[in-house]
């Protein structure tokens, strides 16, 4: 098969990029499509203020006019400042099953991260760790959550294939809301409680400058919580404001508050109704499809993505965690949800696997994978 890698240089490239994803999934029953104007505000280098410290260059793989691949190199400057090595990354792959085609991708997105500096290529991250990232390894049959990526298998084998090697496997549990509330759960919680005076409050979306500090007490938390994980790197002001805004139009109250001690913020905890449930019937991916069966099928969703649960390190042994989830499965309870997803936990986040395992009873479902490579 004849190609060409060209890069994507004008506005209607960068849509082409974006469309081009339904070639791939078409008949793909468990793919949720994205909606494009949120793809577009992604992918907008000029309003995400990611791109403030991150350069990206998109490529597409085009044969006899049908666009056959895609994929996109990335230097996040914020990382390798905060990890002070020169890794590139790559994200946003999709292609056709052909080898050729993969290699051409990956040969020109690590030639563009090599004449910048870099010395390894890693992904999938799209665009970064704090976005959607890591290769679905399973549970292919099954249809992404919120903010969670999808891949066919076969795209294993085309990235292995190239001399990519596991830099980290990313875990995602299914936790059952019926099954945890344990009398011996409730009074160990509750003990937890009174022990460190522990109070629960919900973050404020009604009032503006509550909902600005309690998005500046969230951060604060996030960011020093999540200090010491592995490629983890701190959010700018401006770039958890603008998350912050994007989910506060599909948050569903009862699952994002803080915990405090004593009167102090510790911990925090989000969790985000799977609207993918939604929108997997959304198959052209418009925005006003999407609001039509949100407003048509949200009554339906029976699963939260518990999307963040932190708490600052000086109290992590504590047992608030536990008093967080306890909240989560007792919100969802009440609300009708009968599963979680605490998504994405570290294969090797000894701290937070136990407690999901042992204190939640969770089992991992599904597992994402991280690839490096030297270049």
């Amino acid at each position: 098969m004849d190609f060409n890698i060209k890069p994507v240089e004008t506005k209607a490239d960068k849509m082409r990029f974006i469309r081009s994803q339904w070639n791939f999934y078409k008949n793909n029953p468990a793919w949720v499509p994205p909606i494009v104007a949120d793809r577009v505000k992604l992918l907008d280098t000029n309003k995400n203020p990611f791109y403030k410290h991150s350069v990206m260059q998109m490529f597409l793989a085009v044969s006899n006019g049908e666009i056959v691949g895609r994929i996109a190199a990335i230097i996040n400057d914020n990382h390798n400042r905060t990890h002070k090595d020169k890794v590139g990354f790559f994200g946003f792959f999709e292609c056709i099953d052909n080898q050729k085609v993969a290699n051409a991708l990956f040969d020109v997105a690590a030639d563009w991260l090599k004449a910048r500096g870099m010395d390894t290529i890693r992904g999938p991250e799209n665009p970064s760790q704090n976005d959607e990232c890591g290769l679905l390894m399973d549970s292919f049959d099954k249809p992404a959550v919120i903010l969670m990526t999808y891949n066919p298998e076969y795209y294993i084998r085309l990235i292995e294939n190239y001399g990519f090697t596991k830099a980290k496997d990313l875990w995602a549990y299914l936790l059952d809301m019926n099954t945890y509330l344990t009398e011996k759960i409730v009074r160990m919680q509750e003990l937890i409680r009174e022990r460190y005076k522990i109070t629960i409050r919900d973050v404020n979306f009604k009032d503006k400058q509550q909902f600005k500090r309690d998005v500046d007490t969230i951060k604060k938390v996030y960011n020093s919580a999540w200090q010491p994980n592995w490629g983890f790197v701190k959010m700018t002001d401006e770039e958890f404001d603008f998350l912050a805004s994007d989910l506060k139009t599909i948050a569903e109250p009862s699952f994002a508050f803080i915990a405090e001690s004593k009167g102090q913020p510790v911990g925090f905890a989000l969790g985000l109704p799977d609207i993918n449930q939604c929108f997997i019937h959304n198959k052209g991916g418009s925005m006003l499809g999407a609001l039509w069966h949100l407003l048509t099928k949200k009554k339906k969703i029976n699963l939260i993505r518990i999307i963040v649960l932190g708490v600052l390190p000086e109290h992590q042994k504590s047992g608030v965690d536990g008093v967080m989830y306890y909240e989560f499965t007792k919100r969802g309870r009440e609300l009708g949800i009968a599963h979680g997803e605490a998504s994405w936990i570290l294969e090797d986040n000894e701290m937070m696997n136990r407690a999901l395992t042992v204190t939640m009873n969770g089992k991992v479902y599904k597992t994402y994978r991280l690839y490096d490579k030297e270049i």
